[in-house]
């Protein structure tokens, strides 16, 4: 894989996650740089391991995890949209009712859902000649990056729309998850 295609492919392995990463972002009472990076290391981290997984996978069963990631990412972030979106019907007190930060918990399980893809794309890499070490943390370091990056802007973006930001951010979590279940659907 030449380095273009494998910036690109770093890229598109973290959209999903800077999404995220804002709605995140959005829910927090101000969140100061150390937690954007936080969020974005935790986020990399384990954006840079599914691929890695995914390939190993690839070297045994790779129908299974391609017949099922798309499901499991849809599930696992509907939950969480859901879960943002009543957190931000229950109070009124947008200062008062917002996070200082995020358990680590909580933003392990919304990487591993939006990491699903990388962990089919990891599948895929076992088929053709490529280094999997240098994809997987070319997709680490973007995803990194990425999510520093949209964590931050959610707090703008929070501070401007206060709860509303919360909800929106759940529902875009949910529409991350239809997207990736209606693109599997529809090449199948």
């Amino acid at each position: 894989m030449n380095p273009i295609s494998l910036f690109f492919l770093a890229m598109a392995m973290s959209t999903d996650a800077f999404a995220a990463a804002v709605a995140k972002g959005s829910a927090l009472h101000k969140p100061r740089f150390s937690q954007a990076l936080r969020t974005g290391v935790i986020f990399g981290a384990i954006e840079a391991i599914t691929p890695l997984i995914g390939w190993l996978l690839g070297r045994a069963a790779s129908s299974f995890v391609e017949s099922w990631d798309h499901w499991i990412a849809f599930t696992l972030l509907l939950l969480l949209g859901a879960h943002m979106i009543y957190n931000g019907l229950q109070a009124d007190h947008e200062e008062e009712e917002k996070a200082s930060h995020h358990s680590f918990f909580m933003l392990a399980t919304t990487a591993v859902a939006t990491s699903i893809d990388a962990l089919a794309v990891g599948v895929g890499l076992a088929f053709i000649n490529v280094n999997i070490l240098v994809a997987a943390a070319a997709i680490g370091v973007a995803t990194t990056v990425m999510v520093t990056a949209g964590t931050l802007l959610g707090r703008v973006l929070g501070t401007l729309a206060g709860r509303r930001a919360e909800m929106a951010g759940g529902v875009v979590l949910i529409l991350i998850g239809a997207t990736i279940l209606y693109e599997h659907l529809s090449a199948a």
